[in-house]
């Protein structure tokens, strides 16, 4: 394959069931929909770790969370070698906008040439550097502590931007796309990963986008009957320190749905500008959209990711290659975020060692020429791991905290509303994927999880009581002790 440009379009916390061309007729995406009908879809990609840093760390390195040691928003393995790395060897110039993550390490290159650096939360003293922030303060909106939405109490509550549109950061990070493409080097191929923050919550757009959905025009969220048995001790955590485990006002999440879709839709319209300033180069671009993990966003009675449910680990991904001789195709091939790795580096025309055996090219998935049965997924570990591993038709689940495991059965429901792991018919299908996992970690050393043939067994956590408020998230900004200290009486310390 003939080396040519990479655009890495990623998103954050964007369920797989938000694209209109893919069946979701509430929202309105039309340039996703474009990419859908001019490349391939994959309808049942997985994220490596339903959390932030876990899943991009996956991406980066081609290798799962277990053997790369990132198992939830913990560093990213630096010291381990990147897909940014290994496009070098290929004379790529590689650019990077908006959210990493590489948690705490907010400006690692790891293989980058350079970085437009923006990271989500308020902002911080000191050292930290924030391309956004300084922007911020440079156009007069400096004021502004929480730019993608306050946080804390806020968390989930659906707000309108402090910020307009031209302004917003998903604007930013288009404008520095576009900037870069605009003066970028035309004699040397580049790998440009552009990284929105949003939907990931607060879930707040500038005005006018922030009534394109309104929530009477929302069906409401996903809740089985006896949805409470499909639930996992990470699903519980969050809904705590999330400030969702008081309650259901089925409204306020319709509320939340409408402007989680106005984000994802603000992205859409961004991603056109860009593609318009890719101009005809599009047609010597491969261009890959995708999300780090999905949101609950009330199914289940649930919030946040960090849960194997398909909500959180089900995660968009659409590639428009260069000549693609199938325009549209549908590919229902289980994939996943490690297969981001393999495929760019052979776009790149590189002749490499895959860092893992899990990760296989998505042009080789996509014309049938490897045939892939299963993919894993995993947050924590120890006594808070969680574990997947998904096919076409059966998805397994264990959870030491709960020392419980589940079986979907996506045929018969793709919805997931039934445990079918207690059902007779299904013993033997149960223990070979049990099996099958608990063997990929013992190939691997991995004694975290396992022990002699079977899951490793562990004290499980504690958890708050369900009546007190111990466990809730603050997320504040180093300024606000001296801000609320200069309202005086109003201030009690």
């Amino acid at each position: 394959m003939t080396q040519a440009n990479i655009l890495f379009i990623m998103t954050d916390q964007q369920r797989s069931d938000t694209i209109r061309a893919l069946g979701n007729h509430e929202i309105r995406t039309p340039v996703l929909d474009s990419l859908v009908r001019e490349g391939a879809a994959f309808s049942n990609c997985y994220t490596p770790s339903p959390v932030c840093v876990a899943a991009r760390s996956a991406a980066i390195t081609g290798l799962p969370p277990h053997r790369n040691g990132c198992v939830s928003n913990n560093e990213s393995p630096l010291q381990m070698r990147s897909i940014m790395q290994v496009l070098r060897a290929a004379g790529y110039r590689r650019h990077g906008i908006g959210k990493m993550h590489f948690n705490p390490r907010v400006d690692a290159m790891w293989g980058f040439d350079s970085r437009d650096i923006s990271e989500e939360g308020a902002r911080l003293k000191g050292d930290r550097r924030n391309d956004f922030h300084a922007y911020l303060s440079e156009n007069g909106y400096g004021h502004v502590l929480e730019p993608q939405g306050l946080r804390s109490e806020m968390y989930y509550i659906p707000q309108p931007s402090q910020l307009p549109a031209e302004h917003h950061h998903t604007s930013w990070v288009a404008d520095r796309a576009i900037d870069f493409l605009r003066q970028r080097n035309r004699e040397r191929p580049f790998f440009l990963w552009t990284s929105f923050i949003k939907p990931h919550p607060p879930f707040e757009s500038p005005t006018p986008w922030n009534k394109l959905y309104r929530a009477a025009d929302m069906l409401p969220p996903r809740r089985p009957e006896g949805y409470e048995q499909l639930l996992t001790w990470w699903n519980r955590h969050q809904n705590r320190y999330k400030y969702r485990d008081k309650g259901y006002d089925e409204m306020l999440v319709r509320t939340m749905k409408a402007l989680y879709y106005a984000c994802i839709s603000f992205i859409d319209y961004n991603l056109g500008r860009i593609l318009t300033a890719l101009g005809d180069d599009i047609d010597d671009t491969l261009i890959v959209y995708t999300s780090d993990h999905g949101e609950m966003l009330g199914d289940y009675g649930s919030f946040g990711k960090r849960t194997m449910l398909n909500p959180a680990v089900k995660v968009p991904l659409i590639m428009r290659a260069p000549g693609s001789a199938n325009p549209g195709a549908r590919v229902d091939a289980p994939v996943s975020l490690l297969d981001l790795f393999p495929t760019f580096a052979e776009f790149a025309g590189l002749n490499f060692e895959k860092p893992s055996a899990e990760g296989a090219s998505l042009f080789k998935i996509a014309a049938g020429d490897c045939e892939r049965e299963h993919v894993y997924s995993q947050v924590g570990e120890g006594n808070t791991g969680l574990y997947m591993i998904a096919g076409r038709d059966l998805k397994y689940i264990y959870s030491a905290a709960d020392r419980k495991e589940w079986l979907f059965d996506l045929r018969v429901d793709p919805q997931e509303t039934k445990n079918w792991a207690s059902n007779a018919g299904y013993e033997a299908r149960l223990r070979k994927l049990r099996g099958k996992l608990i063997a990929r970690f013992e190939r691997d050393g991995y004694d975290k999880a396992v022990k002699d043939g079977a899951w490793r067994e562990y004290e499980p956590p504690a958890f708050p009581d369900p009546a007190g408020d111990d466990g809730l998230l603050f997320q504040d900004s180093p300024d606000l002790p001296d801000l609320l200290r200069a309202l005086g009486p109003y201030f009690d310390s």
